[in-house]
């Protein structure tokens, strides 16, 4: 059984084998592979089964980006980067070719602001300016207008990580127009495309895509299942449909 049958299963194999389409987007910036440190990878080799799926998957660079979140993930370059250091000499060591980068995904939360101030963030992109944030699932923080405010003026750029997601916003789709004319970058999940958080998540995403709104596209891997899903996602209209657009993932 080959790599792919593997890790994906005849299922996604075939469906991936059999369609024109060839995914664009080679790099992979939206993930949890940094082991030990969140909800994602336990153990190394859990980080190094799902970078062996992006590479077979056509990926040439991935932007891990573990949560730090100020009551939970304390998460910050003292321990990212050596964990990072150590996958990459795993990467070589098992002769899989991909580029390993991490960053973070940043809860803005009531220490977020702090965080911003001390200006050790974990950051990438070009000039290291690009931001992931995420906000809270069940309301808009009371602080997000002043922490993008405070992220835009000491010279970043704000990801906003899944909006589909926020469902106060895909009841208000108005937000998603603001955001956009705030500066705020918007990037998909690409799980979303094919219905895997809900019904109403897979309906914001669509509506995201046909107005044009969304700026990146990433898998938000956080174990081998999300891996799996991954062909059945590229093969799905609504993602080929984004893909149309001029996304900014192989310009990171």
């Amino acid at each position: 059984m080959g790599l792919l049958s593997k890790l994906f299963g005849k299922k996604g194999v075939e469906d991936n084998s059999s369609a024109p389409f060839v995914n664009p987007v080679k790099v992979e910036f939206h993930s949890h592979l940094i082991f030990g440190v969140d909800d994602g990878c336990e153990v190394i080799e859990q980080s190094i089964e799902l970078l062996r799926g992006f590479a077979a998957l056509g990926m040439t660079k991935v932007i891990t980006t573990p949560h730090v979140m100020s009551d939970f993930y304390k998460n910050s370059k003292d321990n990212v980067y050596p964990l990072r250091d150590q996958i990459r000499k795993r990467l070589i060591e098992e002769n899989i070719q991909i580029e390993f980068e991490a960053a973070a995904e940043y809860m803005i939360d009531d220490g977020f602001e702090k965080k911003i101030a001390s200006g050790n963030l974990l950051t990438f992109g070009p000039k290291g300016k690009h931001i992931l944030v995420e906000l809270p699932f069940m309301t808009e923080p009371r602080n997000l207008s002043s922490s993008l405010f405070e992220l835009q003026i000491a010279g970043y750029t704000p990801i906003l990580a899944h909006p589909e997601r926020y469902l106060y916003y895909a009841n208000e789709k108005e937000k998603y127009h603001e955001l956009k004319d705030r500066g705020v970058l918007l990037q998909l999940n690409m799980l979303s495309t094919i219905g895997y958080y809900s019904k109403p998540v897979a309906d914001a995403a669509a509506y995201l895509v046909q107005n044009n709104l969304i700026d990146l596209v990433g898998s938000d891997t956080h174990h081998i299942r999300h891996m799996q899903l991954l062909p059945e996602v590229i093969n799905h209209k609504l993602y080929r449909k984004v893909c149309e657009a001029e996304l900014l993932n192989n310009y990171l």
